[in-house]
């Protein structure tokens, strides 16, 4: 094999650029030190670096550029301030509270800003470290903050200048992943046409909505990578084409979210024959052809789908057959199979066109959303609203603010040595919420001993100080390349990097214990913080996100309607629209599965109730994804056009349903005005009862009814929302004033 490939395939990893960029910095900041004979001057160049490198945003090198400016600023400020401070202990907590909290707050405004604000944070107990190093203020001291910033600017100039020559790659592995996750969501939902009776279809449904989620992160992150880079390079042949691929993404997901039929009732009909197989097939197919799509994005190889076109042409044969037995009983299904296959048919060309989008024809509106604020003051509004209770955010900075303030004042009554780690453990452990902080609490506990072990390891079997700094270079890359996905392997790292640096400036050996020990303490701190402290238990906030979900349907299937009337368009609206509506279901998802981590007592007294109403959530989405793939405009005499009052009457269904959901109040039954629904379903567009058979399974008329099936079970699972979250409110009340 030639080496190129392996290469090649290296060059395509996500976090290789980044833990290469960390790697020429480290390395740099080494050569500099041992240049200039004082290999102490790594710890602050190394801690720089690390803030720096922390506080990186996704941009076009214009935009990159930008945020390094003002993270410098930042890091400035927070150093110089740290730095005068320092020798006053009450000034300082005070000036660490009021920091805390208003870097945490800037935070709403978007996910760069929070970025950089963590970054600050982490640079101003780096700040704390490197004083406490050199026992107080002095002229010595000065230098070696000047060394901090210098680092982190060292780093930044390194990730702008890498922009600037690879500005695209990160678009590239963007949309490889959306294409990977997109092809794992198929393979699952093949799992629901399996003709098997007897298997958990719930437990496949939830395992289906939380890889959804995966799959609209992906697409999110997709679309702000492409979004930054188009600023000012609208006319860029290469970012259009990726653009192109990224709406394609959007159409693939839409139609392979989309359910046309009941899958148990084609199961009871088709048991004994091979349709159902032969869609799974088809579908198990496209999903491994959108993986190996998402590979020949990244290594520019050849696309072959040959094996999902065969398999569509065997449904085909397959249906038929069917058609060609005529079994009465089967009369009423060949509508919703044949508008299935036909479904997988458009998929599988989606699919290819994906791998050369510039065949297809053009879009016309290929706006994207800017989430980012256009002004100053929008920006102060975004705060000004999460100046609430209500707002996790603002619940998480007085969270956080109070857990540092204590371990400040811990570290000065207990005067430990090497005392400011508490607040870096703290930091880095408490989370905006409960299921989250454990995990991190546990992984960081773990990862500190295993980093301890091998930096023990370490500096007994080579006290080489040169080699002890390469070992601590390897320790810093592999930090960055783990600290996403395998928190105990980064923090294991980051821990013999610490020990391998600060035994050059002294013995590394008696970091040791008071490492473990201020770990253990800054997570006790950060455990107890998020526990009772303004805690923001996720069983309070359900029946708000699931209200938030039915809203959101709701507007997807307006733009829908919209559609219908006025023709297909695939315009900003309705794109936003329907990504609203995945983000919200990807939202509760989320939401669920950190709440069935928090303890029992704090916990739904029924945890299936969440889990029931997210299938319903991600049924009812599936159906408005059907109705929403074969959208079209409907002429004045159409049958189809009776339709659109139904769809308006769900509609407002939908707005009662959210409203009343909302507001924690009971839903009224609604198998009245779904049983009206239905009867006008059933009678629109059949001009005699012979042509009501046929009329019934129209795509239109059949989705429209499938969705309002789903409305009675959504009311119900809303109600028992409501009742155990009053209830789970009653029995945390006290510790929420805490």
């Amino acid at each position: 094999m030639p080496i190129s490939l392996p290469l090649r395939r290296l060059w395509t990893l996500d976090k290789f650029a980044y833990s290469l960029r960390v790697f020429i910095a480290f390395s740099a900041a080494l050569l500099f030190s041992l240049y200039l004979g004082d290999i102490a001057l790594v710890i602050p160049l190394f801690l720089g670096i690390i803030a720096c490198a922390l506080s990186e945003t996704d941009d076009s090198w214009q935009g990159r550029l930008q945020a390094l400016l003002v993270t410098l600023v930042c890091f400035t400020s927070a150093s110089f301030i740290v730095q005068w401070l320092f020798p006053w202990p009450w000034l300082f907590a005070l000036g660490l509270g009021i920091s805390t909290f208003t870097l945490i707050m800037l935070g709403a405004i978007g996910q760069r800003y929070a970025t950089i604000a963590s970054g600050t944070l982490i640079l101003s107990i780096y700040s704390m470290i490197n004083i406490e190093q050199h026992g107080g203020v002095d002229a010595d001291v000065a230098s070696r903050q000047l060394l901090l910033l210098a680092g982190a600017a060292w780093y930044g100039v390194i990730s702008v200048v890498w922009c600037v020559l690879f500005s695209r790659q990160p678009v590239k592995q963007s949309m490889a992943r959306v294409y990977k996750t997109l092809g794992e969501f198929l393979i699952l939902k093949s799992a629901l046409f399996e003709p098997v009776r007897g298997v958990d279809v719930e437990a496949r449904r939830v395992a289906l909505a939380r890889q959804n989620g995966k799959v609209v992160d992906a697409l999110n992150q997709a679309k702000e990578m492409i979004f930054r880079r188009l600023e000012g390079q609208r006319g860029s042949q290469k970012l259009n084409r990726y653009l192109q691929i990224y709406f394609i993404a959007q159409d693939i997901h839409e139609r392979a979210s989309s359910t046309h039929y009941p899958y148990s009732a084609l199961t009871e009909a088709f048991f004994h024959h091979d349709v159902l197989f032969r869609c799974q097939r088809l579908l198990d197919q496209q999903g491994r052809a959108c993986r190996q799509l998402a590979k020949s994005l990244l290594l520019k190889r050849p696309f072959d789908h040959e094996q999902s076109e065969q398999a569509l042409a065997d449904l085909r044969a397959s249906i038929d057959n069917l058609s060609e037995r005529g079994k009465p009983e089967w009369r009423k299904l060949m509508r919703p199979l044949n508008a299935l296959a036909d479904n997988l048919a458009t998929l599988e060309a989606q699919i290819a066109s994906a791998h050369n989008p510039d065949t297809t024809s053009d879009r016309g509106d290929s706006a994207l959303y800017d989430r980012s604020p256009s002004s100053l003051l929008e920006a102060w509004k975004r705060v000004q609203l999460n100046f609430t209770l209500g707002s996790p955010t603002f619940r998480h900075a007085v969270r956080l603010t109070t857990a540092l303030m204590a371990g400040y004042g811990l570290l000065q009554w207990l005067d430990p040595e090497q005392g400011f780690w508490i607040l870096l453990t703290t930091l880095f452990v408490c989370r905006p919420n409960f299921a989250t902080t454990r995990r991190f609490l546990s992984q960081r506990i773990l990862g500190t001993v295993l980093g301890l072990t091998a930096g023990w390891v370490s500096i007994s079997l080579f006290p080489q100080p040169s080699v002890q700094s390469v070992i601590a270079v390897v320790a810093g890359v592999t930090f960055f390349a783990n600290r996403e996905k395998r928190y105990v392997v980064a923090t294991a790292s980051i821990t013999l990097l610490v020990l391998c640096s600060f035994n050059q400036v002294g013995d590394g050996f008696d970091l040791i214990w008071p490492r473990l020990f201020d770990t253990l303490i800054g997570s006790l701190i950060a455990g107890l913080a998020v526990f009772f402290i303004l805690p923001d238990w996720q069983g309070r906030r359900l029946y708000r996100e699931a209200a938030k979900t039915i809203t959101n349907h709701r507007r997807y299937l307006n733009e829908i309607i919209h559609q219908y009337e006025e023709g297909k368009q695939d315009d900003l609206a309705y794109r936003l629209a329907r990504r609203n509506a995945h983000n919200a279901d990807a939202a509760l998802s989320t939401l669920l599965t950190n709440m069935l981590h928090e303890p029992g007592h704090y916990r739904k007294q029924d945890a299936d109730n969440g889990l029931r109403f997210l299938v319903l959530s991600n049924t009812l989405l599936s159906h408005l994804s059907a109705l929403g793939a074969h959208r079209h405009r409907l002429l004045e005499g159409e049958d189809d056009a009776a339709l659109m009052p139904s769809a308006k009457r769900i509609s407002e269904l939908l707005d009662q349903l959210a409203e009343q959901l909302d507001k924690r109040q009971l839903v009224a039954p609604l198998n009245e005005p779904v049983s009206e629904l239905l009867t006008q379903l059933d009678e629109s567009g059949a001009a005699n009862p012979d042509e009501q058979a046929m009329v019934m399974y129209r795509p239109i008329q059949s989705q429209l009814r499938l969705i309002t099936e789903q409305l009675a079970p959504l009311g119900e699972a809303a109600n028992r929302l409501t009742r155990t979250s009053t209830s789970i409110e009653e029995a945390t009340r006290p510790n929420a004033s805490v």
